[in-house]
Order: C-alpha cells, then sequence, then structure tokens
C-alpha cells in the first residue's frame, strides 16, 4: 500500500503564490468556518440557554451532536476526496453547512436547533481533509510540512475568532442574526471554491469501483504504519481537544483557583499557544526538511514536550499555570506534523481515506476522552459551590496521561528500517 507517491499530473507545476491564491486560501477559509463554527457554541451558550429554555444537558447535545455528525461522515468523505477531488467535495458540504446555519438562525426549539448543528457538523466535516489533500495534490511533498501546519493555523484564527469578537458581535447583534451571517459567509466560500480553485483532473483516482475504494479504507486500518502514527495522533488529539474546548477552564478555576476573567485570559493562551505551534513547527520542519531531517523527529521531540507539561499539570505546579496551559497548545499543535508524516508515506490517490480514516478514530476518541474525564473527575464529590474537587482532576489528567505515554511508546518502538517518513 505505502509506496513512492504517484505522479501528481502532468501540468507544469504552478508558481508557489498562484497556488496560496488559488488553493490554500479558499480551502484554508473553509477550514477556519470550520472551527468558527465548533467554538462558537460556548460564547453564545447562556443566550440558547435563556432564550430556548435549555437545560444543562440539552445544551451538552447540542455541541456533542456536532462531534457526532461530524466523525460519522469521516469514511464516506475519504472515498469522495480520492475519486472526486476537494474542490468539488468541499463545494458541496460547505453548502450543506450553510444549510445547518439558516436552520440554527431561524429555528425555533430544541429539535430545530439539534437539527441544525447536526447539519452543520456533517458541512464542515471534511474542511480540514479537503485542504490537506489539496496540499498533497498541488506542493511538493518536501514542502508539506510547512503547508500543512500553515494551514492548521486557519482553525486557530477561527477559534479565537469565535471568542472575543463574537462577544463583541453579541452588543451589535444577537444570536441568531450572528449565525445567519456566518451562514452566509459560508455559501460564499463555497463559490469561491467552486470558481477559484483549478482542477486536477490527474489526482482523481476513479480506475476503481466505489466498492473497492471504501474497501481499500479497509486495508489502511489493517495497516501497521497506519496505527503506528494514528494511535498517537488519535490519543494525543482527542486529549488535546477535551481539554482545548472545555476540561481546561474547570481546572484553571477548581485548581489554580482563578476567578472567572483571570480563567478566560488563560484559555486564550492555549488558543495563541496552538497558533504559535502549528506556525513555527511549520517553519522549522521545513528548516530541517533541507537538512535532511523528516517531521517524524520533530514529532517525538514535540509530543515529549507536551506530556512533560502535562505531568507538571499532574503536579499542580499553579505558579506556572498560564506558561503550562500556553505549552499545552504550543506542543499539543507538534501532532499536526503527523498529517506530513502520512503525506510522505502513502501515494496521494490514497490520502483522503488515510486523513479521514484516522479522523474518524480521532473524533470518536474525543468523544470517549471528553466523557471519562467528567467521568473520573466526578468520583469525587463535589463543592457546595459546584467547584470540583481537585483530586478528580488530578486523576483524570494521570489516566489521559497514562493513555498517551502508552501511543507515545508505540511511535518509538524501534522497527526495522524500511519505508519511514524520517
Amino acid at each position: 500500500m505505502a509506496g513512492d507517491a504517484a505522479a501528481q499530473g502532468t501540468e507544469a507545476p504552478p508558481h508557489p503564490a498562484r497556488v496560496a491564491a488559488m488553493v490554500l486560501l479558499p480551502f484554508g477559509a473553509g477550514y477556519y468556518l470550520s472551527y468558527f463554527y465548533r467554538t462558537m457554541n460556548a460564547v453564545i451558550a447562556p443566550q440558547l440557554v435563556s432564550e430556548e429554555g435549555l437545560t444543562a444537558a440539552d445544551l451538552g447535545f447540542l455541541t456533542s451532536v456536532y462531534f457526532v455528525s461530524f466523525a460519522s461522515i469521516q469514511l464516506p468523505i475519504g472515498v469522495a476526496l480520492d475519486r472526486y477531488g476537494p474542490r468539488r467535495v468541499q463545494t458541496g458540504l460547505l453548502l450543506v453547512a450553510a444549510a445547518g446555519g439558516a436552520i440554527f438562525a431561524t429555528g425555533a426549539g430544541f429539535t430545530a436547533l439539534s437539527i441544525g448543528r447536526a447539519l452543520i457538523g456533517f458541512g464542515v466535516a471534511g474542511c480540514f481533509m479537503a485542504l490537506l489533500k489539496a496540499n498533497s495534490i498541488w506542493w511538493p511533498r518536501a514542502r508539506l510540512p510547512l503547508v500543512n501546519n500553515l494551514s492548521a493555523a486557519f482553525g486557530g484564527f477561527g477559534a479565537l475568532s469565535a471568542t472575543v469578537p463574537v462577544e463583541a458581535a453579541l452588543r451589535i447583534l444577537d444570536w441568531r442574526g450572528i449565525f445567519a451571517v456566518v451562514a452566509a459567509v459560508t455559501v460564499v466560500v463555497s463559490a469561491l471554491t467552486f470558481f477559484v480553485v483549478p482542477e486536477r483532473s490527474a489526482s482523481m483516482d476513479r480506475s476503481a469501483s466505489i466498492a473497492l475504494q471504501a474497501r481499500e479504507t479497509g486495508r489502511i486500518y489493517r495497516d501497521a504504519f497506519f496505527w503506528r502514527i494514528g494511535f498517537m495522533l488519535a490519543v494525543g488529539f482527542a486529549v488535546f481537544i477535551a481539554y482545548q474546548t472545555l476540561w481546561a477552564g474547570p481546572w484553571l478555576r477548581d485548581v489554580a483557583g482563578f476567578d472567572r476573567a483571570g480563567v478566560a485570559d488563560r484559555l486564550l493562551l492555549i488558543q495563541l499557544g496552538m497558533l504559535a505551534g502549528v506556525l513555527s513547527g511549520g517553519v522549522i520542519a521545513d528548516r530541517l526538511g533541507r537538512a535532511g531531517i523528516g517531521p517524524t523527529a520533530l514529532v517525538r521531540a514535540g509530543f515529549a514536550l507536551f506530556l512533560l507539561v502535562q505531568f507538571l499539570l499532574v503536579l499542580e505546579v499553579t505558579a506556572l499555570a498560564g506558561l503550562l496551559w500556553a505549552g499545552f497548545g504550543f506542543f499539543g499543535a507538534s501532532l499536526f506534523l503527523c498529517y506530513s508524516i502520512y503525506a510522505h508515506y502513502y501515494p496521494p490517490n490514497l490520502t483522503g481515506r488515510v486523513n479521514t480514516a484516522n479522523n474518524l478514530v480521532l473524533f470518536c476518541l474525543a468523544f470517549i476522552a471528553q466523557w471519562g474525564i467528567g467521568g473520573i473527575i466526578g468520583l469525587w464529590p463535589a463543592a457546595e459551590d459546584g467547584h470540583f474537587a481537585p483530586a478528580g482532576h488530578r486523576a483524570a489528567l494521570i489516566a489521559a496521561l497514562a493513555v498517551e505515554i502508552a501511543a507515545y511508546l508505540w511511535f518509538l518502538w524501534p522497527r526495522r528500517r524500511g519505508r519511514d517518513a524520517g
């Protein structure tokens, strides 16, 4: 299955600036919207609860249905990306996301909001995968660590934009107006992708039937190299997402003792750390690549430091809380380089299915991690003021760290030198 890349087409390679403007920016805008949709519910949650009469369970379901719909469509997206190309797939899916945003903006009641949120999850489920697929088609392999990490920065900007800017926008528009605007922007990005991105038909694999291409996904899941990278990528990102989107805030409140403003300031550091990590990681990987050092070496170092940060959180070094959570975001971003390792190892006609196969595992584990961490924390009685016990946070971090260390050791385990990616 692994091997050298198939030729990426007979067309002469276009200038990098043209590829950036006509490929990277349109697909990057889609990934920006994906993260924006994913994150903005945290800001508008009080309005949703008060205006729609939602319970805590209703709000939790509205948040999680995005991840469920997102994960459920990954494997079909992988086949579609490899068969029809990222341009067509992204265009259609973004229109689904826009429809979901419009329903969320205009719908009344829990059921309508749930349908809208689920359609948003379906519609943005391929944004990052389409971006990675487009990168594998249009950029030389040697530049993929840099380009893929620059691409990931679009998501970081989306997460940042869904915090303070949304809070400011709520002074002008209500949450329905904001969703209506974002849905309209999604239609524009869909049109931009369709009319601006060039087609590269040589990258589409239609030599086999859809059924055969789907069965090849099963071969990917049976490939040892896929799991060597994928288990660490999925476990690491699952823990990263669980704390980035939920559990870092309670830790800062219950263990470090920050008030609401202090918690918000340090949560922002996670997003800034992630953004700095993907940008600097891509530049460093590009420099190392020119010296003949592949991205695997940088992933080894970055993930080791990611584990070290979590170990210090277990020790409750609260005096360095802001720095530690910034480091959590910064070193956790090293995981994005794993996609470049896949791109070095697998041929371009498989990259869509490889990345979405991992994404399915990742988001299922993210759901389990977010729920499981809460379950462990809940084993200790909460205080009367609603704060969770620091011992529960410590136990949850230890459990997460243990699984991550196991995945990391598997990644490091010596193997015979073969078609590795550096």
